[in-house]
Order: C-alpha cells, then sequence, then structure tokens
C-alpha cells in the first residue's frame, strides 16, 4: 500500500516534470537535451551484458571511478551503464570516461521513478547487476529489480541525521526498499546506524568505507596545477575557495577583505556551473578585480591575472588542478547550512582544509580530518579570516597540515576492495 500511494503521488507530479525541465533548461540548455531518457525511452543498443552503476551527479560519478576501473578490469566481458539524474553528472561522467578511452561505458539518464518508466528502462538494458551510489533509493526501481531478480546494491552508502529524519515520514517505504536491496555497503559506522534503524534490523548493513578515499589523483595533475600556479604566480599566496553554494560567496569575500596578506589571490570554484554567471555579477558588482579561468587557459589575458584579485574557477574537471595549485583550501557548502562538501581529494593533494561548521553530508570524514590535523574547522566568516591569515603566514603549520591530510587520505583507503568482494557474491568472475 505505501508504494501505491507514492506511485500515485508520481504519476500526478509526472506531467509536472517537463515544465521543470523547461525551467531549469533555462538556465543549463544540458537540461533540454535526451527528454525521452528520463521517461524510460531508449535508442542505445547494447551488445555486452551489463553492469549499471548509478551515479546522481558530479561527487557521485567521480567517486565511482575507481569502482568503475575495477570493475572493467575484473569483468572483461561486461560493459558499464552509467545513470545520471543532473546534466553536471553526465558531462562529468563524459569527462572523467571519455569514449576513446572507456570504449565500454555507456550513458543515460535514469527514468523517474514510475513502474512503467523503470520497467522499460531495466527492459532495455537488462543488467546483470546494479550498483546505486550513495543515498539513491527509488523504491519502484529497487521493487522492479527485486521482481526481476535483478541483484541490486547500494553502495558507498551514506545517510545523514537530517535524510534519515526525512526517510523515516516514510518509514514503512523506506523499510520495504531497504529490505529488497541485495546488500548495502555504508561508508561509516554512523551511516549504518541510521539505515539499520531505518531498515528495522541490522542483518543486512556492512561498513565498507568511502570510496572517495581511493581516489587518487589523476595523473600530470601536480604538473598542471604547477603550470596553474606559474600563471596565478609562483610568489603570490593563494587561497583557494573550492565548491561554493549560493549566498556563500559573498560571506568569502566579506572575510578576505579584513585580511592583510601581501597580494593574496582568491580562486573561487562555484559548486554548480550554471552559477559562474551569477558569481561574475556579484564580483563586479562589488568592484573586485577579477578574471575568468576559462579565459586566460587559452592565454589571452593572461597579461592581466597580476592585476586580480580573484580568479573565477569557471572551468569543469579542473578541481586537482585548482587543489594543487594553492596553498590553503576553503571547502564549500558548509558555511551556510548545506551540508558541506568532500575534502578527500583537497587531503589527497596534500593541502590544508578550512572547512565551515555545516558538515551533516560528510560528518564521519570531516570529523576524522579535524582529528587528525588535516583540516580546521571555522564556525563563521571572522574564524575563516583569523585562521586563514594565520595559516598563510605560517610556513611551518601549512607543512604539518600537507603531511597530515596525504596520511589522513592514505589511511582509509580501501573501500573498492571491500566492495569488489562484495560485488563478487552477485556477479562471479569468469576464472
Amino acid at each position: 500500500m505505501p508504494r501505491l500511494l507514492y506511485s500515485a503521488l508520481l504519476y500526478i507530479l509526472l506531467p509536472f516534470t517537463a515544465i521543470k525541465l523547461l525551467w531549469r533548461g533555462l538556465r543549463q540548455p544540458a537540461y533540454l537535451n535526451h527528454w525521452p531518457e528520463r521517461y524510460g525511452f531508449y535508442g542505445t543498443n547494447v551488445s555486452q551484458p551489463i553492469i549499471w552503476l548509478h551515479c546522481v551527479s558530479v561527487g557521485e560519478t567521480r567517486a565511482a571511478k575507481p569502482l568503475v576501473e575495477a570493475l572493467l578490469e575484473k569483468y572483461l566481458s561486461h560493459q558499464i551503464l552509467l545513470t545520471h539524474a543532473t546534466p553536471t553528472g553526465r558531462e562529468a561522467g563524459e569527462q572523467i570516461f571519455p569514449h576513446d578511452k572507456y570504449p565500454r561505458i555507456t550513458r543515460c539518464y535514469l527514468p523517474y521513478d514510475t513502474p512503467d518508466a523503470v520497467k522499460r528502462f531495466l527492459n532495455h538494458f537488462q543488467p546483470a547487476l546494479g550498483l546505486l551510489m550513495e543515498t539513491e533509493l527509488w523504491f519502484n526501481l529497487i521493487a522492479s529489480c527485486k521482481a526481476q531478480a535483478i541483484p541490486l546494491l547500494l553502495v558507498n552508502a551514506r545517510l545523514s541525521e537530517r535524510s534519515a529524519r526525512g526517510y523515516a515520514k516514510v518509514g514503512k517505504l523506506t523499510a520495504q526498499g531497504l529490505e529488497n536491496l541485495s546488500a548495502i555497503a555504508a561508508q561509516t559506522e554512523q551511516d549504518a546506524s541510521r539505515l539499520n534503524t531505518l531498515l528495522g534490523k541490522a542483518s543486512k548493513v556492512a561498513v565498507m568505507g568511502n570510496l572517495k578515499f581511493d581516489v587518487n589523483p589523476p595523473a600530470g595533475e601536480a604538473e598542471r596545477g604547477r603550470y596553474l600556479r606559474g600563471l596565478l604566480g609562483f610568489k603570490r599566496p593563494v587561497f583557494l575557495a573550492a565548491s561554493t553554494r549560493d549566498g556563500e560567496e559573498a560571506l568569502i569575500l566579506e572575510a578576505i577583505a579584513s585580511i592583510e596578506i601581501d597580494n593574496l589571490l582568491t580562486v573561487i570554484v562555484p559548486r554548480h556551473p550554471q552559477r559562474f554567471d551569477e558569481v561574475a555579477a556579484l564580483l563586479s558588482k562589488l568592484n573586485i578585480q577579477f578574471c575568468r579561468r576559462s579565459e586566460f587557459s587559452m592565454g589571452t589575458v593572461a597579461g592581466d591575472i597580476p592585476n586580480c584579485s580573484v580568479i573565477l574557477g569557471d572551468s569543469m574537471g579542473e578541481m586537482f588542478t585548482y587543489y594543487a595549485a594553492c596553498d590553503i583550501a576553503f571547502i564549500g557548502g558548509s558555511l551556510l547550512p548545506l551540508g558541506g562538501q568532500n575534502l578527500i581529494e583537497a587531503s589527497a593533494m596534500g593541502k590544508p582544509v578550512l572547512i565551515g561548521p555545516h558538515t551533516f553530508n560528510f560528518s564521519a570524514a570531516t570529523d576524522d580530518a579535524v582529528q587528525a590535523g588535516a583540516a580546521i574547522r571555522v564556525n563563521n566568516p571572522q574564524e575563516l579570516s583569523e585562521r586563514l591569515s594565520a595559516l598563510m603566514n605560517d610556513v611551518e603549520a601549512r607543512k604539518a597540515m600537507s603531511d597530515e591530510a596525504l596520511a589522513f587520505s592514505k589511511s582509509a583507503s580501501g573501500a573498492t576492495q571491500r566492495l569488489m568482494n562484495l560485488i563478487e557474491k552477485y556477479l562471479p568472475a569468469k576464472k
């Protein structure tokens, strides 16, 4: 009965999805593409058995890279199907897994979770195994996989207290969905505890770590970072505000305005590409001299960089490069109550990290990094200003944090192999 009511609500809302796509397409035209896929209609033909991995957006797609490469290496007769829910996730998949290097990877959108759409999806691709990244509970999709005897695993699962409260409001539906999964691999003990509470028992959820700790910087990123730093100026202190969200840029600019550091250069990289122009407008409104990364990357305005106090990071797929080029990184989504973003990439590049108080989406990783001395938590723009100023003026403190960051990122690896061992139980590899 709960899933029937859920499905009825989805069918009522389904006509409005076109309006939503059109509305979002005004800001991000990619939302206007591939509409049939969102309703379960696909033209892509597949000739090999499919291992299907669902990565909603950019973060999940990046985190999935070591798992995808391990799957490709172990299951040589299979093709990987990557599904996404956002254009940025799909674009990230194209950048991380270009077709010339990964010809066995196909990508499409996962359809809306109506019974007929998910059945069309499963009937078309007929996956041998499905993997849902992090916490994507689509109840009709899960039920259809169960009905068709398709093993479906929730992997790299994380569940914040806020999300757990939301799922608890539809407790019977959530418990049924979790029960119908073949297995659940949680990132942390806290995630497992919340999932077990929703499930109503503790038999299915295992703790296997965070795939994002297994993400190694792509080859050449250190060199690209040094090249970028050369453009920015080796003698200039560089502060990176990474993955910033709506409303945070103004607070960060407020914080750096009170810092007395000679020739400080701030690089701001908004989390969502559709906000690049919005942040540019804010910088112009505040009369801040800035340069766009997309322009000087071609060498067209490189001469203007010495006159800029802010670089707007309006490029895609360069986050490791930005980390490599900076002295200190602030991880966005955390200065306002937005849940924070992942600090693991910054740690893997050996960068001191500052992070705000709101990190409920990555609470365990953030707490561990702070405890290890790889990160410092700041509670407001004033503390951000004070901590940034102190670190920029203390080379030894930065070096100590850098060493701790590298050690922290290496100590938590191994999730990929644990997940591959779990997958082997449901999809044995041919000897």
